[in-house]
């Protein structure tokens, strides 16, 4: 199974079914799923078998639309009453990527537009909605990898954390997609790709799809980035974002502010990649941006044949951090390069 034709996240309409690649098992396996029961679905998001904001919004997306597909309903009263409950109940699988939230009222918003037609042509249009918003997500990491390379010359060093890469979204990523360009337009980059613990995306998922697409990386464990920069192998750093305060303040994986705080101390540009819906205007700040707690067992234990750490030992396991929005050099969206003052310019691009 070639992996570059396998789309991250899809509709199979025919069988009614959630298409999803399972990034839990790669590089080692590669499992497409399909999934029907709502169950599945939820478990799928909260277990990271799908995985990076635009690729859990599509995915929800999708999942909302083939919960009311596959229902019967006697009227519009029990059509939204499942509709809203449905939305709740897949709201909660990730508590800090806003596009699932986006997605999922963006899916809802076109259910109440149309709640004067018959419940069979709602359904249609959210059918063409969740498709809307998968086909939106690539064109939308395309123009983030346009706005990139705009900022980057060839031949640069780059480092990325976490995977915000093809596997993130459904085609290109938002990290990546300036080095997917770059390398069609042979801009060469070598990237280094910090390996994330404790879930080791960026081990397991970002040098994999680099590797497998041909693309120049070299694996960082976490804690070389200082030793990488300090010896001028880094020119910038690109990371992606689960969601975007209004005055800049950046949600994304656990050591992202870190790796901020060196690119500051070694003059290296820090740029955001992410498409515009990730700023979340009803967020005023980091310390209102909710961070997701995991087991402590994917600390101790997930990735060795015997646990790692003593017996009953505390482990705390956030899986995001708050990058402060002075460490931030600028945003690439889809809809440009934004620079500060984040606030001002965020809401310039409405």
């Amino acid at each position: 199974m070639n992996f570059l034709n396998i789309p991250t996240v899809d509709l199979d309409d025919q069988n009614h079914s959630l298409v999803l690649l399972d990034q839990t098992l790669l590089p080692n396996e590669t499992v497409v799923l399909r999934l029907q029961n709502r169950q599945d679905i939820f478990e799928a998001i909260q277990k990271l078998r799908v995985r990076g904001a635009p690729a859990i919004g599509v995915a929800a997306a999708i999942a909302l639309y083939l919960a009311v597909k596959n229902g019967t309903f006697s009227c519009h009263e029990s059509f939204f009453r499942a509709l809203s409950e449905t939305k709740a109940y897949y709201s909660a699988a990730r508590p800090t990527a806003v596009n699932l939230f986006w997605a999922l009222d963006r899916m809802e918003n076109t259910a109440k537009n149309a709640a004067d037609k018959p419940i069979a042509e709602i359904i249609r249009l959210l059918r063409e909605e969740a498709l809307l918003i998968r086909d939106q997500d690539i064109e939308s990491c395309k123009k983030i990898g346009e706005n990139g390379l705009t900022l980057l010359s060839p031949g640069m060093g780059i480092l990325t954390h976490c995977n915000a890469g093809r596997l993130a979204a459904v085609r290109y990523g938002t990290a990546t997609a300036p080095i997917y360009l770059g390398e069609e337009r042979g801009y060469h980059f070598h990237v280094y790709a910090d390996e994330t613990r404790p879930l080791l995306q960026g081990a397991r998922l970002t040098a994999y799809e680099l590797t497998q697409s041909g693309i120049d990386v070299t694996l960082l464990c976490d804690n070389m980035a200082s030793y990488a920069m300090q010896k001028g192998l880094i020119d910038a750093v690109l990371v992606g974002c689960d969601r975007v305060a209004l005055n800049g303040d950046t949600a994304n994986k656990i050591g992202t502010s870190g790796v901020a705080v060196l690119a500051q101390y070694y003059h290296i540009p820090f740029y955001v990649c992410a498409p515009y819906s990730t700023v979340d205007f009803s967020c005023p700040d980091g310390g209102h941006i909710p961070v997701e707690q995991r087991s402590a067992d994917e600390v101790t234990q997930l990735w060795y044949e015997k646990p790692m750490a003593p017996s009953g030992i505390s482990v705390l396991n956030p899986a995001f951090d708050v990058t402060p929005h002075s460490l931030i050099t600028a945003f690439i969206t889809d809809r440009g390069v934004i620079r500060p003052p984040f606030e001002v310019h965020f809401k310039e691009k409405l």
